[in-house]
């Protein structure tokens, strides 16, 4: 036999391929339909049904004492649901979390966990009953509302789906991951559901822009304010995929004499309060919080978290907004509604369609259980039929049951009685026979055929079944209002705050340093700005020497050009401190080995540079357009080799002429204007050579003249210029008299 084959149960050879993909089938749809995704009738798993049909048989009602989550635990696990016992009773205590779930289904006794993420007590020591919510989903069941089917090892029934009267798919979401697909679905209010459900009923073909007017956002157990834009949340409703946006709730508290701290008074769904804390210390700690000074959890019973600023000149909502980026202060709560359609179907639905299915269910459970009270009105009014006959003769009732050998049959003879009529008459008490008054049973009579014809007339009118179910729907929203302390909206929905400032750069201490760059690349940033004398002292490896060396903040982008010219963009504040010699460059950014730097500086947005090649063309271009985001740069002056990028300068204010030097020492200068500006390209020709190329070009004011650094390391200033003005791509003139013999102006 091949080592890719195998047999099945009959013997014969079927492949290993096709062994393995018919057992993961069904063990992923076992997954998804058994375990990991909700009805969209009732919003319920197995493992949660199955908990409060236990907890329902058990008598566990809203009335009825605490029993220990160890006998309910042990009656799902033993009876319907044969997996472990943590996970049911960690099932169970999530239904009871307040914090956890919108509406609990269960009520806790003991300790069932915080907020701040600790677990709940062994099962042995606490106690649950159902809720009024629970009850609304069990409401009908004993009234054939739906189907029975086996139980795991056929000893007992269970409810393939609860008749659902409160709308809990949507008002308590769910959350789940099968196989290849998931679920998150997070809480809403009852009552803007109950609305939207309504106006549903009303007008079947309703748009999701209509039912947001009902249901604006999701209502989170644990508040929070709402910031994701409106068009998002209609597009994640209308699709059934999407996020939304949470951020925590906070005020500014006045403390006296300018002093203020902010307080945390709700944090957005499914954040454990304790790792916050921890996680905001943390960054505290690594000095990522600047404008934090401390974090205090003052809470009690109601969420405190204190936040206090370095200082009271601190903006608040800087502030927020600086913690909002890095901790879950703020987080995204998924939207993916994938449920079983008709329990059976995996389906990613709308908000309309999860909606619909529900009313649809709640329909076929109003027939259901019309049906079955049918039948019970049938039945009673049989057996009050019989009592009247009984009543009328009863004399002769009693000689046939106090001697007659069989006084059913008899009974069932003498008075054309039916088998039913004869078992209830034979099973009365003697002490009812004072209550066998013809008034009496007429009336009750009356009452039941009155209420069969409603009945009747409801189960041949779906106009009428949907305005019965829209009675229900109202009853639920007057309960569950928001007028009720379990009922009232509790997360806002507001925009988010603009906020103007660059918040990279607020969230990072603003220090001077300066700048150290050697001829080999090694760069570093020495705290504080040094004078030329600290400068002068500065040391470097040996065989290396300075080349660039400038004051900066340690907020500030740093622009290095090369001589491929490409752009890369270095953090200060995260450059190499200043013992020893610093780190290469490269480690910091992708340049190549051949390249070398031409240019390093601090980055001004509104600046403009001027690019120049050693062929002798060039352009102008803004700072802004040759910031990289990447390791790798940006490519801005193309270069063909053996041609290099040799300069890039920036052109100050009041700039209006170029001087250009070329290798053969003639130098050429004319207006600024005549150059084009661009974000990337090759440029103009700035100056023609017959041999060699540029060595340097500076941008200067005519007005003031050209400045260049003599052999001494002085400053001389040109301002005879005329002769060597001309238009540009011309040859130039032989440089002036005192002219750097090195060609470089400095």
């Amino acid at each position: 036999m091949s080592e890719h084959a195998g047999t099945d149960s009959g013997g014969d050879v079927i492949s290993l391929q096709q062994a393995l993909e018919e057992r993961y089938l069904a063990y992923a749809l076992s997954t998804i339909m058994h375990r990991a995704l909700p009805d969209v009738r009732d919003g319920l798993k197995p493992v949660h049904r199955r908990l409060l049909y236990a907890m329902h048989v058990l008598k566990l009602d809203p009335a009825a004492g605490f029993k220990k989550c160890a006998r309910v635990v042990g009656d799902v696990i033993g009876k319907f649901h044969p997996h472990g016992d943590q996970a049911v009773y960690d099932a169970m205590v999530r239904l009871a979390q307040g914090f956890a779930v919108r509406y609990p289904l269960v009520e806790g006794q003991g300790n069932f966990g915080n907020i701040d993420g600790d677990g709940a007590a062994a099962y042995r020591y606490t106690e649950a009953r159902l809720t009024d919510v629970a009850m609304a989903l069990l409401e009908g069941l004993e009234e054939d509302a739906v189907d029975f089917r086996d139980t795991y090892n056929g000893e007992d029934s269970e409810p393939v789906v609860l008749p659902g009267a409160f709308p809990n798919l949507l008002a308590n979401g769910s959350q789940g991951i099968a196989v290849g697909m998931a679920t998150a679905i997070p809480p809403h209010n009852v009552e803007e559901l109950c609305d939207a459900a309504l106006h549903l009923i009303k007008h079947p073909n309703a748009g999701i822009d209509k039912l947001m007017q009902y249901v604006p956002g999701p209502d989170l157990p644990t508040g929070g304010v709402l910031v994701e834009p409106r068009e998002n949340i209609r597009q994640a409703y209308e699709t059934g995929r999407g996020g939304f946006r949470v951020r925590a709730k906070w005020e500014k508290e006045e403390l006296g004499r300018g002093q203020w701290q902010i307080v945390v008074s709700e944090i957005p769904w499914q954040v454990a309060k304790a790792r916050l804390v921890e996680k905001i210390a943390d960054l505290l700690s690594a000095r990522k919080l600047p404008l934090l000074d401390d974090v205090r959890d003052e809470s009690a019973e109601d969420v405190r978290l204190v936040l206090v600023p370095k200082s009271r000149n601190v903006d608040p909502l800087l502030l927020m907004e600086s913690l909002f980026r890095l901790t879950d202060l703020e987080t995204r709560v998924s939207l993916n509604m994938n449920v079983l359609s008709q329990g059976k179907v995996p389906m990613v639905l709308s908000l309309r369609d999860v909606l619909r299915q529900w009313l649809e269910h709640r329909v076929e459970v109003l027939i259901r259980r019309g049906y079955w009270r049918l039948d019970k009105i049938a039945t009673r009014m049989e057996v009050l039929e019989g009592f009247l006959i009984a009543y009328l003769n009863i004399d002769e009732v009693i000689r046939i049951v106090r001697f007659a050998d069989h006084p059913k049959r008899e009974l069932m003879e003498r008075f054309q009685l039916t088998e039913t009529q004869a078992d209830a008459i034979l099973n009365m008490r003697l002490r009812a026979l004072n209550k066998l008054q013809e008034v009496e049973i007429r009336r009750e009579h009356e009452e039941l055929a009155k209420e069969r014809d409603e009945l009747q007339a409801l189960l041949a009118s779906e106009d009428a079944q949907w305005k019965k179910v829209a009675e229900e729907v109202r009853a639920i929203r007057e309960k569950w209002s928001k007028k009720t302390e379990l009922g009232r909206r509790r997360t806002e929905i507001a925009d988010a705050p603009q906020v103007e400032v660059d918040l990279d750069a607020a969230l990072m201490e603003k220090e001077p340093i300066t700048v150290v760059c050697s001829e080999k690349g090694w760069i570093r940033a020495l705290k504080g700005h040094l004078n030329a004398e600290q400068m002068a002292r500065v040391s470097y490896k040996e065989g290396d020497a300075g080349r660039f060396c400038f004051h900066a903040q340690t907020t500030d982008k740093l622009l290095l050009a090369s001589t491929s010219g490409r752009f890369y963009t270095l953090d200060a504040g995260k450059l190499p401190g200043g013992r020893g010699a610093g780190e290469p460059v490269r480690l910091s950014i992708d340049m190549d080995a051949a390249d070398d730097i031409v240019a390093l500086f601090v980055h001004d947005a509104e600046a403009k540079l001027l690019l120049a090649s050693t062929e002798g063309n060039g352009f102008i271009v803004r700072e802004a357009d040759v910031v990289a985001n990447t390791r790798k740069g940006k490519q801005v002056m193309n270069v063909r080799p053996p041609a290099e990028l040799a300069v890039c300068r920036r052109i100050e204010e009041g700039h209006d002429h170029l001087a250009v030097v070329g290798d053969n020492r003639k130098l050429l200068a004319f207006p600024l204007a005549d150059l084009p500006e661009m974000t990337r390209g090759k440029g103009v020709r700035l100056q023609r050579y017959k041999d060699g190329g540029l060595a340097d070009a500076k941008p200067f004011s005519l007005a003031t003249g050209l400045q260049w650094l003599d052999g001494g390391g002085r400053t001389r200033t040109f301002t005879e210029i005329s002769d060597w003005q001309g238009k540009r791509a011309t040859a130039g003139r032989v440089v002036p008299k005192g002219f750097p013999k090195s060609g470089r102006m400095g």
